[in-house]
């Protein structure tokens, strides 16, 4: 079932109001999600370490340990992250204003309270200027409000985009959210082999190894002053970029080298939920089209 198409499921969501909040919650996501990292067998694609949307917000999902378990929740509702191992045992840890550094701190003596011993990276990635978790006293907002709102975007969009994903019977992605690159995406492949990025680095070689077609919400920063979805296709095909796509409020971007779509313009459009499918469904047409995918035999 995918979102209604109600104003309260499409809540405005201005960077500017809440990009203090934002960097911070980032951080926090990382700081969590490296866990997953450290502690899961690599999956193609780097799909061991994304969170996952829920009813209440975002989670680790279950990850092994010893002959336990146990899952990482950020819950967006009553504002904390919780731990919960598959003894019964239950940790969490409240969400407030804080900073990187004490949350780091904080999350770390929760754990050692599960008997989780876990180490990590503590140095950011995918940001410009990273400071490392322990040492980072200048990301320390937290709106509650904001949060909330992000999540909601968060929960209608992963609804469209499962919907999205259920008409390919190809090779596909989960719907998961990236906590480098802070973004919730889903991804299909043509079930060719991709050419090697010329100097790119293991982790890209790697996310990119095959031929794909993405999209996804980004809630915004750098020279996009506000959230996006967003849609490219990898290894661009000739003439994609010019393409025409749907709603005519998409546009590309040559220095993401993206097609994009803002998201004000889909939550105040007469059905956001139409307009964001038709931004999937046509901009994956036109870049499976012209790279030239087996489509019959891909889409259901």
């Amino acid at each position: 079932m995918i979102p209604a198409d109600q104003p309260e499921c499409w809540p405005a969501l201005p960077l500017d109001a809440w990009k203090d909040t934002c960097a911070t919650l980032h951080m926090w996501t990382q700081i969590v999600g490296k866990v997953r990292l450290a502690l899961t067998p690599l999956v193609n694609h780097w799909w061991n370490v994304p969170l996952y949307v829920t009813s209440r917000g975002l989670t680790t999902s279950r990850i092994p340990y010893g002959e336990e378990a146990f899952e990482l929740r950020f819950d967006f509702i009553q504002h904390r992250l919780l731990l919960e191992r598959s003894d019964g045992l239950v940790k969490f840890l409240a969400l407030r204003p804080c900073s990187v550094a004490d949350f780091y701190r904080e999350f770390q003596e929760m754990l050692r309270a599960a008997a989780i011993e876990v180490k990590i990276w503590k140095m950011p990635v995918e940001v410009a200027n990273p400071i490392p978790f322990d040492g980072d006293e200048q990301h320390a907002a937290y709106d509650p409000e904001y949060v909330g709102r992000f999540w909601r975007v968060l929960l209608s969009a992963d609804s469209v985009f499962s919907q999205f994903r259920s008409e390919f019977i190809g090779k596909s992605s989960p719907v998961h959210f990236f906590w480098g690159s802070f973004d919730l995406a889903v991804s299909r492949f043509s079930g060719r082999r991709a050419a090697p990025r010329p100097g790119a680095d293991a982790i890209t070689r790697e996310a990119y190894s095959h031929e794909v077609s993405s999209v996804g919400f980004w809630p915004g920063g750098g020279n996009i002053n506000g959230a996006a979805f967003y849609s490219y296709t990898s290894p661009e095909p000739k003439g994609f970029r010019e393409a025409p796509v749907a709603p005519r409020a998409a546009y590309y971007d040559p220095q993401l080298g993206e097609f994009l779509l803002m998201y004000d313009a889909v939550r105040t459009a007469a059905s956001p939920v139409s307009d964001l499918l038709l931004f999937c469904r046509s901009t994956y047409e036109v870049g499976a089209s012209l790279g030239q995918w087996d489509r019959k035999a891909l889409e259901r």
